[in-house]
């Protein structure tokens, strides 16, 4: 079973996600675990406090690293444990392949200006999903446990599923049609009406794009 440790501000933002396939399907087989651990729970003060104003001045304010450590404290340490950042190395199917084959990581995910680069120290890797802004680290980390999740053995409904999506062989995925054959002057390709199944993967294997 692969366990996901999210530490958040926002434990809410998952709770929807996850009681959703792919993650219900794996959670109803005990395929995955998600421990979601709200950052609030290790504030400071009676206040709630777990941010405070950039040493240098600036707008916003970053997330201190007490709280996170705290939080980490909670945690195995022996673990994989991923900081969300934007300088972060990019995320890639080859890093989902990856981590799909470990037994718990931890999320830590950021919000409002960001975090005290001191929590940097504590992650065994810093990962972006691309080269663009979000107000914190929780779709980035819903965005990498869906790609690993669906990767584990028995989550999809047919585990062969995964041979043909694009990024796992060096290319994106052919187009797909369904039905009707002819929708609004515009007709599924002949070759995959016919039947032939040597042309039809022929003709998917033309129509791939090679990354």
């Amino acid at each position: 079973m692969l366990k996901f440790n999210v530490i958040t501000l926002f434990p809410t933002l998952f709770t929807e996600h996850i009681a959703n396939l792919p993650f219900k399907r794996a959670i109803d087989k005990g395929l995955v675990a998600v421990n979601l651990v709200n950052l609030r729970d290790f504030a400071l003060n009676s206040y709630g406090t777990v941010d405070d104003k950039p040493y240098g001045g600036g707008t916003g304010m970053v997330l201190m690293a007490e709280p996170i450590y705290n939080a980490l404290q909670t945690l195995p340490q022996d673990k994989k444990i991923v900081f969300l950042s934007p300088k972060g190395r990019k995320f890639t199917q080859q890093i989902a392949q990856d981590l799909a084959k470990v037994d718990e990581i931890t999320f830590i995910c950021g919000r409002y200006e960001g975090v005290d680069a001191r929590v940097e120290d504590y992650a065994t890797d810093v990962v972006s999903i691309g080269d663009y802004v979000l107000s914190g680290g929780e779709i980035p980390a819903l965005a990498i446990m869906e790609s690993i999740t669906r990767l584990i053995p028995g989550v999809l409904e047919k585990d062969s599923a995964l041979t043909e999506e694009s990024h796992t062989n060096g290319y994106l995925e052919y187009p797909q049609y369904t039905r009707p054959e002819d929708f609004k002057g515009k007709k599924v390709p002949a070759v995959l009406l016919s039947g032939n199944h040597k042309e039809i993967a022929d003709w998917r294997k033309r129509n791939s794009v090679k990354l």
